[in-house]
């Protein structure tokens, strides 16, 4: 497939002097790892940035032209934003004064900046004709994910803390599903389902957030201005029903997947003689079961 239609996902990373890289490092090489092993690995593009200041998002979004914007990194309720005693005493006084919703970047000096949500938001209303989905793969993005929907169609955000490993997994999971040539809302549940299937009880911990439906609407002035209400009031609707439909489908299919999985991994347990097997198996087939569970309640 031709460059020009690739999908082009951008990492952006921030690693604020008093955090660890390790994570963003491992995070950023598994993702660009798992896309090229992926069936429709000529459909993506991965382009990192890192150390990322206010300005080299915007410069990144101008030259990259996403339609994914993956962030990995901290947020302000994190660890690092508590371990002021090794930031400036004039920093320490700045972020007293800072909003409390923002997610962590860097500043000139390589130390914390903040970024309010409704900056990111208006930033991403101005490219929201690219970019069709932004995760924000950090603790407490819930609301900055709220905001950020109002303009873009999928935001994934975290509604409380999340353990290195788990946003690891969930973000594996998500691309790995994209690489297959899923729909956005089935990465989304297959990253949840990773985090499960490893043990992890923080596969609740991700939220996914679609465009607000509900933008407010001038008052026509015409009858060809109403006219043009209506019809986008029925495409609306329309595209609402067709995304539900997708959704379930997705989940149907996801769900055979899973029972064929569990059968599998039922005749192997009646196969195997040795004890240790037998667990590992007999632990693999209850996370395939609870998640059969999962699938169910959605659909109905």
């Amino acid at each position: 497939m031709a460059e020009s239609s690739a999908l082009t996902i951008l990492f952006l990373a921030a690693n604020p002097v008093v955090s660890s890289q390790s994570r963003l490092e491992q995070e950023a090489r598994d993702i660009s790892d798992g896309l090229l092993r992926a069936r429709h690995r000529d459909r993506f593009k991965f382009e990192q940035r890192w150390a990322v200041r206010p300005r080299d998002i915007q410069l990144a979004l101008l030259e990259c032209n996403p339609q994914i914007v993956h962030f990995a990194g901290h947020r302000k309720h994190d660890k690092i934003l508590e371990q002021k005693e090794t930031i400036t005493q004039e920093f320490a006084t700045e972020t007293k004064t800072e909003q409390e919703e923002g997610l962590v970047f860097e500043d000139d000096t390589g130390h914390i900046h903040l970024i309010p949500a409704n900056a990111l938001a208006d930033l991403f209303k101005l490219f929201s004709d690219r970019v069709n989905c932004v995760l924000l793969n950090g603790c407490y993005t819930e609301e900055q994910a709220k905001v950020i929907a109002q303009h873009i169609l999928y935001v994934i955000g975290m509604k409380q803390s999340i353990t290195d490993k788990a946003a690891l997994d969930f973000a594996l999971g998500f691309y790995d599903a994209l690489g297959s040539g899923r729909s956005m809302e089935f990465a989304y549940h297959l990253g949840c389902s990773a985090i499960q299937m490893a043990g992890l009880s923080e596969y609740l911990t991700p939220i996914l957030y679609k465009k607000t439906e509900s933008n407010p609407i001038s008052a026509p002035d015409d009858s060809s201005t109403l006219n043009a209400v209506l019809v986008n009031s029925t495409t609306r609707n329309i595209s609402s029903k067709r995304h539900i439909q997708e959704k379930r489908e997705d989940l149907e299919e996801e769900y055979d997947n899973v029972r064929k999985k569990l059968k599998f991994l039922k005749k192997e347990w009646n196969i195997k003689t040795d004890s240790e097997a037998k667990y590992e198996l007999a632990q693999r087939i209850e996370q395939y079961e609870v998640q059969l569970h999962n699938i169910e309640e959605l659909l109905e």
